[in-house]
């Protein structure tokens, strides 16, 4: 894993808001961990961003937890 430039979290978070037509998504910069950024939607935090890279190539992995007690507020 390698540190994220503020100026990929700013190109990711266009992407986000592109990607799901939403303008609520905002990446915020961890303080301690500088591998990954928080994904929050609409003032809630939903996931983390990893950015990783492997033989020159770099990608960046959503990993988002969906709780049992979550889906229930749904049916």
């Amino acid at each position: 894993m390698s540190d994220i430039k503020p100026e990929e979290v700013s190109k990711l978070q266009a992407y986000m808001q592109h990607k799901f037509k939403n303008n609520g998504f905002a990446l915020k910069i961890r303080e301690k961990t500088k591998d990954s950024v928080e994904v929050i939607l609409n003032g809630e935090f939903i996931g983390l961003i990893y950015k990783d890279e492997d033989e020159g190539e770099i990608s960046y992995n959503f990993d988002m937890a969906i709780l049992d007690i979550d889906l229930k507020e749904i049916v």
